[in-house]
């Protein structure tokens, strides 16, 4: 008998299992916060409190350098400038104490710092960088402002693809501070996932989420990736399905848990938690169908599921009415057996295919329902598309 492509061919085409919701970017806002966090210091320097130590356990002692008297005009000038936001202007005095011989350590220390920071506020992060690690290297800055200018550089190194500088300057932070902050250590652990080194980075992400009293769920589902990565699906569940449970109303913390019962091929339970999410009014994505459908597709005896999806998305307007979703109801049709609905949507399917395999399978399935005329004006037009087997079509052409 001639049949139509088997289900599990067509469930495998559909079957693209969703993505973790983007996982977090840890490092995305950490630079802007220190310039903005550097600004209101700036602002407020001419203040007679003197700002708290941030690095209390640093091994570094604090090196109690002021600026040399010959440039103090030259300093007060860049720093004013910077203070009334003319960034070109502080850029501009920035670079003449740094080309002055008689500027002392701290003064280019100062200027670079101060220069970086004015750059960073015109968007020129190549200039950013450079003056960050002058800032560095001269090592007369306060412990404030040292080891904010090497958690800004590392934090922008990695954003701008240089992950194991970044990485190597992150670790030097951590090391000289002894700083067990969770904004670090997540930084840490998002960097090393991204560099694919998983075990280490399970390791930090776990210290960031202890380290802090209230960690984000963004935190707790890059540790669930992680897991995943790893090949450690009961842990990377139990977390999804402790997210789950409590934000049940958090559309994400749902979509991650369906996706790792996908992963895990407990294709019952992705099933449940998607409808789920369907029957709260928030499946509102095509993906987020097509994941629905294709899920069901792939259990045994579920079509009549598969098509009351297809055709609330396509009634929504959530999904397009194209080859996909034909072709998806025309199997489900098929398997169901309810042929002349197959037929319909076949006939929907077929001219949006690239080739005639479409076409071969209405020919099949109008030749099963003794439609023989038809069935063969399918035939053919499968072979005018081109098939990968056309003896099958021509098997139809044959018929009496």
């Amino acid at each position: 008998m001639i049949q139509p492509t088997p289900r599990t061919l067509l469930a495998a085409a559909l079957a693209a299992v969703f993505a973790l919701g983007a996982l977090p970017d840890a490092n995305a806002q950490l630079a802007k916060e220190r310039n903005e966090r550097y600004k209101q210091e700036k602002s407020s320097s001419k203040s007679s409190v003197q700002e708290a130590p941030r690095f209390p356990q640093a091994t570094r002692a604090e090196p109690g350098a002021e600026g040399s008297k010959g440039m103090r005009k030259q300093l007060n000038k860049m720093i004013e400038a910077y203070n009334d936001d003319e960034f070109a202007e502080a850029r501009a005095v920035s670079a003449e104490i740094l080309a002055d011989a008689d500027a002392s350590t701290y003064d280019r220390a100062l200027a670079a710092q101060i220069g970086a920071h004015a750059a960073y506020d015109m968007d020129d992060i190549p200039a950013t960088m450079t003056l960050l690690q002058q800032a560095i290297d001269a090592d007369a800055l306060d412990n404030n402002a040292h080891y904010g200018a090497m958690i800004m550089l590392a934090q922008m190194q990695i954003q701008e693809g240089q992950e194991d500088a970044g990485l190597a300057l992150l670790d030097r932070f951590l090391a000289e501070t002894q700083a067990n902050d969770a904004q670090y250590l997540i930084l840490k652990g998002n960097t090393l996932y991204n560099l694919g080194r998983h075990e280490e980075a399970a390791v930090a992400t776990r210290a960031a989420i202890d380290a802090s009293t209230e960690p984000q769920p963004t935190w707790t589902q890059l540790l669930m990736g992680i897991y995943l990565a790893l090949d450690r699906p009961e842990e990377a569940t139990r977390i999804a399905e402790e997210l789950a449970a409590g934000s049940p109303a958090d559309k994400r913390a749902q979509l991650n848990l369906a996706s790792v019962y996908l992963q895990n091929d407990q294709m019952d339970r992705a099933a449940q938690v998607l409808e789920a999410v369907r029957n709260s009014g928030q499946l509102t994505g095509a993906d987020e169908y097509r994941q629905l459908y294709a899920t069901y597709l792939n259990m045994e005896g579920r079509e009549a599921e598969a098509i009351a999806v297809i055709e609330e998305g396509l009634a929504k307007g959530i999904l397009e009415p194209n080859y996909e979703a034909y072709v998806a109801l025309a199997q489900s049709y098929y398997f169901s057996e309810q042929d002349e609905k197959a037929i319909e949507a076949y006939r929907k399917a077929a001219p949006l295919d690239d080739d005639g395999e479409t076409y071969l399978n209405l020919a099949r399935v109008l030749w099963q329902a003794d439609r023989i005329a038809e069935a063969k004006q399918a035939a053919q037009q499968a072979l005018d598309k081109g098939v990968n087997n056309p003896s099958d079509a021509r098997k139809i052409l044959a018929l009496p």
